[in-house]
């Protein structure tokens, strides 16, 4: 074990932030989510949701502050968003990383996901509770 690591973060998934390089993106997928029909590397998750992963998470990984969107949202479609996203909102705020969200129709959300580097399987069981990442630099 290491020191400060928070307990959400598995070995597999530090290892795989670290070789993320700038720009790739990083989907961290509810329970509903078919992870394992992407020929993506999947990271399980078991047994956590996204909002304490995600707040984990982003103690190490910045977010691209290059684009104009560096967080994407899967949309339910309806006028009356997932009420997680309130949640999502509240962490990113707190993480001091420099935002912009996107919410992507569903079958667009699935199509982006055929390009991120690795595909985070939790046990989220909120619907459309699903969220790309898009990962940044480290400015010191």
């Amino acid at each position: 074990m290491l020191k400060k690591i928070p307990v959400q973060i598995s070995p597999d998934l530090m290892k795989t932030l670290m070789e993320m390089g700038h720009g790739d993106e990083i989907l961290l997928a509810d329970g509903n989510f078919p992870a394992h029909s992407y020929d993506k590397k999947v990271i399980r998750a078991d047994g956590l949701g996204i909002p304490e992963l995600m707040e984990a998470i982003l103690k190490f990984l910045p977010l691209d502050t290059f684009v104009k969107t560096n967080v994407f949202l899967m949309d339910n479609g309806l006028e009356e968003k997932p009420k997680i996203w309130n949640e999502y909102v509240k962490i990113l705020e707190s993480s001091g990383e420099k935002y912009s969200y996107e919410p992507l129709e569903r079958f667009k959300f699935y199509e982006r996901c055929k390009n991120v580097f690795a595909i985070v399987a939790t046990s989220e069981t909120a619907l459309y509770a699903n969220v790309i990442l898009k990962k940044g630099v480290v400015i010191k």
